[in-house]
């Protein structure tokens, strides 16, 4: 089987508080896009609402988020500039922000930009964690459920320069459908961008196990699917409020190939063999010889957890 090689780079990004503009934050980004082209880099991945802070753990009517942190265009001027530079340098590249829809409808959304620099896919958040209502006892809110509604757009893998992506946000790593779902269209490379809180509101999580479990989500997956994972996160600590950091590259082995070693803006790096993958579809996860969908009816048929069957 032939190699298929893909410059991937992981472009980590330290914190982004309430006072940066956006323009300030487009700098950051179109720096980092040129240190990964300059390292090989073919496509490069930003988090999850990488234009500014993670609104979402700030209590205010949804009219004064919009107005504050949602995009209502894209490319709208200010990011314009990282458009013009991905399409100068050659540079695709995955990008999280807030977005607010033609119908008015409010998404936590990620699209993939090719590299002559448009816009090749879109996927809005699906999986949403948090709250939407106002918890007075906690050092901060986690409203994604208050600010976003449910992606309406599906897991879908869009082809780029020969290579089929997949997209996701935050949470759906977590959930092994994501993937799945993903895999079965075909998909080689998932890209993902998170803003995951150091401190969990809900119960007393250890940092070291919030970073433990977002490792072992991208490691299982990206075996069980044959597929490589790239993985950004916005991190180190936004006005107080710190997220975790371990942005990663993890290949179709299960194998942490990169990871970052800071809090900071910083470029991971690698030469993603696609064919790598290619060996696990054909063999010990060879979806069309192994898969038994008919003994699954229970995924889709239930939400949550019920009697055994009888």
């Amino acid at each position: 089987m032939s190699n298929r090689k893909l410059g991937l780079a992981v472009a980590q990004m330290g914190p982004v508080h309430l006072t940066d503009s956006r323009s300030a934050v487009v700098l950051r980004l179109v720096a980092m896009l040129q240190e990964a082209k300059a390292r090989g880099a073919e496509m490069v991945v930003f988090p999850e609402l990488a234009l500014t802070t993670f609104f979402p753990r700030y209590w205010m009517d949804e009219s004064e988020a919009q107005a504050r942190f949602f995009e209502a265009q894209m490319p709208n001027p200010e990011v314009q500039p990282l458009f013009d530079e991905a399409r100068k340098l050659g540079v695709g590249f995955y990008l999280g922000y807030a977005e607010l829809a033609e119908d008015g409808r409010p998404y936590n959304t990620c699209i993939l930009v090719n590299r002559n620099g448009e816009i090749a896919g879109r996927y809005r958040k699906i999986h949403l964690p948090g709250h939407a209502d106002l918890k007075s006892d906690v050092p901060f809110q986690h409203l994604e459920k208050k600010y976003f509604d449910v992606g309406n757009l599906g897991f879908r893998v869009f082809e780029s320069e020969a290579v089929k992506y997949g997209m996701c946000l935050c949470n759906d790593r977590r959930w092994p459908e994501t993937y799945r779902v993903l895999a079965l269209q075909s998909a080689e490379v998932v890209m993902l961008g998170y803003n995951t809180p150091s401190l969990n509101i809900h119960w007393n999580e250890p940092v070291h196990l919030r970073t433990s479990t977002h490792l072992i989500s991208l490691q299982a997956n990206a075996y069980q699917n044959g597929v490589w994972v790239a993985a950004a996160g916005k991190c180190g600590s936004e006005d107080g409020h710190h997220m975790i950091g371990s942005s990663v590259i993890v290949a179709p082995t299960g194998e942490i190939v990169a990871r970052t070693l800071t809090e900071e803006d910083e470029v991971i790096c690698v030469s993603a063999d696609l064919s790598l993958g290619e060996h696990f579809r054909q063999h010990v996860f060879n979806f069309a010889k192994h898969r038994r969908p008919e003994h699954y009816r229970l995924i889709v048929d239930r939400v949550g957890a019920g009697e055994p069957l009888p």
